[in-house]
């Protein structure tokens, strides 16, 4: 009888070994798992809106439609990095973009995370070309009809909202 009692106690004990063996081998493989996918996943920096000044909307008697802050996009780097890598944006918020000289101009929304409204802007700071509600992480170019020195890019569905028509202008301060 002793030793059937010490049998049972051997074969409970070897049970919860196993058990434990076993868990430990899944919380390893769990481990190991998502530390290896977790490598594999690309990294993003996300980037923040950070006011650099002041824009406004008018229509073609000078009658202000609507202003937002603006970021401000005036080197190489910064028009190539424009909103990408952007969570959100306000409806308050936009992104200029000031080119050296006047010329067709094309973007598109690679790495870009919101959809966008586009609007392209001649020497003369008056809207030449909108693209409205623009595909998200999309190589789709969006191109300017006539030449532009600007772009400005707000949040999609930020033209019809304002009613912001070709032939509008523009007009921003820095801080």
């Amino acid at each position: 009888m002793a030793q059937k009692k010490q049998t049972q106690a051997s074969r409970k004990i070897s049970t919860q070994k196993i058990i434990l063996i076993v868990l430990l081998i899944a919380a390893a493989g769990f481990f190991i798992y998502n530390n290896f996918f977790e490598e594999e996943k690309p990294k993003m920096d996300y980037y923040n809106f950070t006011k650099e000044g002041e824009l406004s909307f008018t229509d073609s008697l000078s009658i202000t439609k609507t202003k937002i802050d603006l970021e401000i996009a005036d080197n190489e780097y910064e028009r190539e990095l424009g909103l990408m890598k952007r969570v959100e944006m306000k409806e308050n918020q936009g992104m200029l973009f000031i080119f050296p000289d006047e010329q067709i101009r094309s973007f598109w929304m690679r790495n870009t995370l919101i959809s966008l409204d586009m609007m392209f802007i001649n020497a003369a700071k008056e809207i030449v070309t909108i693209h409205r509600n623009t595909t998200k992480l999309s190589d789709q170019t969006y191109p300017s009809s006539k030449p532009a020195m600007y772009v400005v890019e707000v949040v999609a569905g930020f033209a019809d909202r304002h009613n912001i028509k070709t032939g509008d202008r523009i007009d921003w301060k820095r801080n």
